[in-house]
């Protein structure tokens, strides 16, 4: 997967803008009665007894059991794409393998690693610096905290910046829209990014991303 995603980075020098597209038996049945036989003074009659007569039971069909398919959880993952000439935010629809205990933190796990690894469709790219990885993912009372491995920081310009913060801001949001998310690196606050010194104020939401970078 790695491969993959070298092979559609973004190439730094050629990005020309980015633009955001907002784009779960009864009783007396269970026995027999028997009649007690009265003693008479009168012997009784032999008598013939008939066997009474029984239907006989048709062997059980068993049903086939009816197997449902297997659902997993829908994500959306956040790549860049190039429309007319300009870099904007193209969502992609990824399906999870099903999990007993699909808990929100989990289900952004599953959709942030699968934006690690990289897109798998050709005409998508990203510019998450290659071998990024995710520390750690938790939704608490007060917003999405994403802690990302110090690649996550490297080269790019401003440009390239902006484009991977919206990458991480969309898809940690995609479970709530309006979640605040917090990105930390090695487990601190990230306050600057890059060379250029892109500032960055946290927690950030999509509204909060699309006025503090108007692009």
């Amino acid at each position: 997967m790695q491969d993959q995603q070298q092979a559609r980075r973004l190439p730094l020098g050629v990005i020309a803008g980015i633009s955001t597209v907002i784009v779960v038996a009864g009783g007396g049945g269970a026995w027999w009665a028997w009649n007690s036989l009265q003693s008479s003074q009168v012997p009784p009659e032999p008598s013939q007894t008939e066997p009474i007569p029984t239907t006989p039971q048709s062997p059980q069909t068993k049903q086939p059991e009816v197997v449902e398919p297997s659902t997993g959880e829908k994500v959306q993952v956040f790549w860049l794409n190039d429309v007319n000439n300009q870099i904007v935010l193209a969502p992609s629809s990824v399906t999870l393998r099903a999990q007993p205990d699909d808990e929100p933190s989990k289900i952004i796990e599953g959709a942030f690693n699968s934006l690690l690894a990289g897109p798998a469709d050709g005409s998508m790219t990203t510019t998450i610096p290659t071998g990024t990885k995710l520390r750690s993912i938790s939704v608490e009372p007060d917003g999405v905290h994403v802690d990302l491995s110090e690649e996550f920081t490297t080269g790019g310009g401003t440009v390239s910046m902006m484009g991977r913060i919206a990458q991480v801001v969309y898809t940690a949001s995609h479970v709530d829209p309006s979640a605040k998310v917090w990105i930390e690196v090695e487990g601190e606050p990230l306050k600057v990014l890059g060379g250029e010194g892109l500032e960055l104020e946290q927690p950030m939401t999509r509204e909060s991303f699309k006025k503090d970078f108007p692009l």
